[in-house]
């Protein structure tokens, strides 16, 4: 019978070495939150119970919580120890493996994790740490074993002395738990550190010395368990992800000229022989065709919808907008609230005036229509069919173009109707 999964994800820190107000696990990689890639993970595992440790600032925190994650506020920071105390209050008739997790390692593969998974219930062991050899073990907890080579327990490297600093094997934190070892061990962990905090990891010794089962799986990929707790951790972490993203996107047949210069969101979807240039944003919600051409130096804004065969770039800015099949913006420009048809040209320049001052207007291009260089279309307003505005033109808000008709000037009115 297969062993029953709860998952319990730390994410109460605060980080004070981020030097924010901002929840450490809300800062984003990739444009979001880092929590987030962890609740994948945890989605992608389907786990039985899914519960999220809270605190600092968890009302914010808890907005990006999906449905089925159970919550529990660890009202004031003690440690580790405590937060997984403190969810286990929620698993008193749960019976099987607790699976650790940290809100601030999002750059775990799911493979990695139904690995220790399998060993853990294989092994029938009452713990299983993730762990990793590495040369220069600074900021991890040390593995400590005995003369058998069996783990006996771990040390923080804050408690450690120069013996212990010198070992290269390293926790992880990542970890499963027989759920009744873990409980029981909890409750006779102790605040015995300089920080006076309860340590998760001093149940190790505990269930050490109970002639427990102590496994570990080696991870050879320590980037996957890179711990977020600084800007610069941060940034190192945006880089690794952005590189597996446009992985991704070059396998699924999307052309990057220079991946090293794109910075394009996790949930970007791209068509198929896109060809994105170089110094290009792509943000989160954004849709892109087939056969497109991009950038180069391009920012897309959330909302941006590109149907297939769109050339678009050189210094232009598209928000919450849709362009249709074969329309072209080659040049610098700003697009905003726009629904654009097919066939569409946009000349340089062009621009959408769609802040009123007070709320966000849209502007509507039909198919074919023809906006002159250096255009100014004041929002509400719409483009007719076929329709064309002169180099320098100002549409003013709500002097709709007609379909197939020509206008100039600033206002811009009428010159000629097309035969």
């Amino acid at each position: 019978m297969k062993a029953k999964i709860a998952a319990i994800i730390l994410a109460a820190g605060k980080g004070e070495r981020m030097k924010s107000q901002t929840p450490k696990v809300l800062h984003e990689i990739c444009f979001r939150p880092m929590l987030g890639y962890v609740l994948d993970l945890v989605k992608e595992l389907k786990t039985d119970r899914s519960i999220s440790v809270l605190g600092f600032k968890h009302e914010q925190v808890n907005k990006v919580l999906p449905k089925g994650i159970e919550t529990v506020v660890q009202k004031r920071l003690l440690g580790t120890g405590d937060a997984v105390k403190q969810a286990l209050g929620l698993l008193n008739v749960f019976h099987g493996v607790v699976l650790v997790l940290y809100a601030d390692i999002p750059l775990l593969k799911a493979k990695t994790i139904k690995e220790l998974i399998r060993r853990h219930n294989e092994n029938r062991s009452d713990i299983t740490l993730l762990t990793a050899r590495v040369e220069k073990p600074d900021g991890y907890g040390r593995i400590l074993r005995d003369k058998y080579a069996s783990i006996c327990g771990i040390v923080e490297e804050k408690d450690a002395d120069d013996f212990q600093k010198g070992i290269k094997e390293i926790n992880t934190g990542i970890a499963c738990f027989n759920k009744d070892k873990l409980f029981s061990a909890l409750k006779k962990v102790k605040p015995n550190n300089r920080k006076k905090e309860y340590y998760l990891t001093d149940v190790i010794e505990i269930i050490y010395k109970g002639a427990g089962i102590i496994d570990n799986l080696n991870i050879s990929d320590i980037q996957q368990a890179m711990g977020v707790n600084s800007r610069l951790d941060l940034a190192k972490a945006n880089k690794v992800m952005q590189q597996r993203i446009n992985e991704r996107l070059l396998i699924r047949g999307v052309t990057l000229i220079d991946p090293s210069t794109c910075l394009i969101s996790y949930d970007a979807r791209i068509g198929q022989d896109t060809v994105i240039y170089p110094f290009t944003v792509i943000e989160k919600n954004v849709r892109i065709g087939k056969s497109c051409q991009i950038g180069p130096f391009i920012h897309f804004r959330p909302g941006t919808v590109l149907k297939d065969k769109v050339i678009v770039g050189n210094f232009l800015e598209i928000s919450r907008s849709q362009l249709g099949s074969n329309t072209i913006a080659k040049h610098f420009g700003y697009i905003g609230d726009s629904r654009i048809g097919k066939e569409v040209n946009i000349g340089a320049g062009t621009v959408t005036a769609n802040f009123d001052g007070k709320n966000k207007n849209i502007t509507v291009i039909k198919d074919k229509a023809f906006i002159g260089s250096d255009t100014v279309l004041v929002a509400p307003v719409k483009i007719g069919r076929s329709a064309m505005t002169g180099a320098g033109s100002v549409v003013t808000r709500n002097k709709n173009v007609p379909d197939g008709q020509v206008v100039a000037g600033v206002p811009a009115r009428p010159i000629k109707v097309k035969g």
